[in-house]
């Protein structure tokens, strides 16, 4: 169970963050009371932060980092919206502390082999009470990669919701994914599979 290797890319700033290089905690270097700056700000600091980051460090601050600029809990209700009105109140939030360590776990370690790559903020979109933020990701050698970044304004500032990388939509990977395994599997082996990246 695994996205498509390019949608590592887009989540490179993100996971370079977490690097114990940076002076300042990750919450005060990121910018996120505009939706251009907030993406911006996490590729520009995240980047020079993973060029110099020991990796078991990356992944504590990380979910810090998660719970400080993600829509964790919101993402991961979009993701099971067809099982949720079958399972029980335990096995949600089963799920839910799971989901965490399961995205770091699952990412983090890869998102070591862009540390050479770049992130552009090409252009904003507003839509309503949040955005799309489109940028391109550019790694040394190869084709720079369009990655859309939906961000939603909460009364802390923006958060991301969603990304969709060349086209391929990340919650609408991911869920599909889910579903095909719970199908196969049932939900309580869902969430045993991602404890097991923890």
């Amino acid at each position: 169970m695994h996205l498509p290797r390019m949608l590592l890319a887009a989540l490179l700033p993100l996971a370079a963050l977490t690097a114990p290089a940076l002076v300042a905690p990750a919450a005060a270097a990121v910018d996120n009371s505009q939706p251009g700056p907030f993406i911006d700000t996490l590729a520009r600091d995240g980047f020079t932060a993973l060029r110099s980051s020991n990796r078991t460090a990356a992944k504590t601050q990380f979910r810090q980092l998660l719970s400080q600029h993600f829509a964790v809990d919101a993402i991961g209700d979009r993701l099971i919206r067809r099982w949720r009105p079958t399972i029980t109140p335990a096995q949600y939030q089963a799920y839910r502390a799971a989901m965490p360590n399961f995205i770091v776990n699952t990412y983090a370690d890869r998102l070591f082999e862009y540390s050479d790559a770049t992130l552009k903020v090409v252009r904003t979109q507003d839509n309503g009470d949040g955005a799309a933020v489109l940028s391109q990701v550019t790694k040394p050698g190869a084709q720079p990669i369009t990655a859309v970044w939906t961000v939603t304004k909460t009364p802390s500032g923006y958060k991301v919701t969603n990304l969709t990388v060349a086209g391929i939509n990340l919650a609408l990977t991911q869920t599909a994914d889910f579903d095909a395994y719970v199908q196969r599997n049932g939900f309580d082996a869902l969430v045993t599979f991602m404890k097991s990246r923890g």
